[in-house]
């Protein structure tokens, strides 16, 4: 199915970002460098919140999985035997008018006819394959022995350390060892936006288990993966799970789903759910000659795990999440006239600041210290953010536009001014449906805390 695209919505997302500090083009300053991205001061909030919440969902929630945190340069034995050195590669071909290279699945075909989505050119080399892996040189001597790999993926260090880990944290089959880390490809074709980069980060769980296990685990992570993406603000409806037909799984998979979501540029993948059988220990047991195998007290029997693998990209998710959150509406001004505004509807939980302070009246001091009072209370609980600046209005459209759930005023009735009965009390505005309640300041850090949580 082809999902219908919105170029104008993904240029207003891509603005958005620069504009207001969620994602910058990597040494922007000189040009920029193609395929990498730096997050901004809410980007990177944002991208913390994802990476805590899955941590707190596939880890610490559960005492079947445990975390590790693998180094980015990989040993090249490591990366020959899980086949990554001989084909870890994508077909490409080069146009010949633009000089743009690309790969064979961006090229268009127009009655049969292959040509270049760039140019429309139809001189076209003949495909070749191109690995996509970053090699590099450790130590002063930059010959073969010498060569290592920035890792492609997060997977194989956690295979290399199973043993390990499996002795340390003295677990039974089935269980899981997650990581969250950066990896690097080699992309011939960098595109839309932070989708596919060259440097990038994974949030990956290796599930092991019993042969017989395999299939009915890969049915539950697939459940277990939805049910995250849910928790976090996307909506089921634009999530969809593809089962991966056999002639594009991998050879060693009997069983892969990809968890897809409706980008503005089209339905593209967010996650894999794979069922990985017992390859990739199998591979390290025979290549390095050290036994992985898992020893069964019960039935005294020695084997190598199966295994399960929900792999989800962190910066796929975060753009997701921005591309979920971006909306226009309409909202009172400050004299009650409907104005357009922009809001991203970030979940609470995902939202880079949780609260926003503001004080009626800037130059009022009783107003602003009890405000900075407000602040210091809140804190310890959540991201907060202090704006005494402007019309208290435009104010609410700033952190209405980077995704502020909450805002708190502070005001005469605040003070007492008018009703002693609401000294010490505040109002909390919600940013998706803009109602105002009155509450007691002392309550604030529950009340918001039962809210975002």
């Amino acid at each position: 199915m082809t999902t219908p695209t919105d170029s104008q919505r993904m240029e207003k997302i891509v603005s958005l970002c620069k504009r207001r500090g969620f994602i910058f083009q990597s040494s922007e300053i000189y040009g920029g460098l193609n395929g990498a991205w730096d997050y901004g001061p809410l980007g990177v909030e944002l991208k913390r919140n994802l990476k805590n919440y899955w941590w707190r969902v596939m880890v610490h929630e559960r005492d079947d999985v445990v975390g590790m945190d693998g180094a980015i340069l990989t040993h090249p034995e490591v990366l020959r035997a899980s086949g990554h050195v001989e084909g870890f590669s994508d077909p490409m071909i080069d146009c010949r008018s633009c000089k743009a290279h690309l790969r064979i699945d961006q090229l268009i075909d127009k009655k049969g006819v292959k040509q270049c989505p760039n140019c429309g050119g139809k001189d076209l080399t003949e495909a070749r394959q191109f690995n996509l892996m970053f090699e590099t040189h450790l130590g002063a001597a930059a010959d073969e022995s010498s060569i290592a790999y920035l890792r492609p993926e997060t997977a194989q260090s956690i295979f290399v350390q199973f043993k390990n880990i499996l002795e340390v944290s003295r677990k039974k089959l089935p269980f899981g060892i997650a990581q969250i880390g950066k990896a690097f490809r080699n992309e011939i074709n960098p595109r839309n936006f932070t989708f596919r980069s060259r440097e990038f980060e994974q949030m990956e769980l290796e599930y092991f288990c019993r042969a017989e296990e395999g299939m009915q685990l890969l049915d539950y992570w697939l459940k277990e993966r939805l049910k995250f993406y849910e928790n976090i603000g996307i909506p089921r409806e634009k999530l969809h799970a593809r089962e991966v037909p056999d002639d594009e799984r991998a050879f060693y998979s009997k069983g892969t789903y990809d968890i897809e979501y409706d980008f503005p540029f089209g339905r593209q993948e967010l996650e894999g759910v794979a069922y990985r059988t017992d390859y990739d220990l199998s591979q390290h047991q025979k290549a390095s000659g050290k036994s992985l195998e898992y020893f069964d007290e019960e039935t005294k029997q020695r084997f190598v795990p199966h295994v399960v693998e929900p792999s989800a990209g962190v910066d796929r998710t975060v753009l997701a999440l921005i591309c979920e959150a971006y909306a226009e509406d309409q909202a009172p001004d400050e004299k009650g006239k409907m104005e357009a505004r922009v809001v991203l509807r970030f979940h609470p939980r995902m939202a880079p600041i949780k609260c926003g302070v503001f004080p009626l009246l800037k130059n009022n001091e009783q107003l602003v210290a009890k405000a900075k009072e407000i602040v210091d209370l809140l804190r310890p609980h959540m991201t907060v953010f202090y704006d005494g600046s402007g019309a208290i209005g435009r104010r609410y459209r700033r952190q209405d536009e980077i995704g502020t759930p909450f805002g708190v005023t502070i005001d005469f009735e605040t003070l007492g001014e008018k009703d002693a009965s609401l000294r010490d009390t505040v109002t909390l505005r919600d940013r998706d449906s803009m109602k105002q309640e009155r509450v007691a300041i002392k309550d604030l850090p529950s009340i918001l805390r039962d809210r975002i949580a």
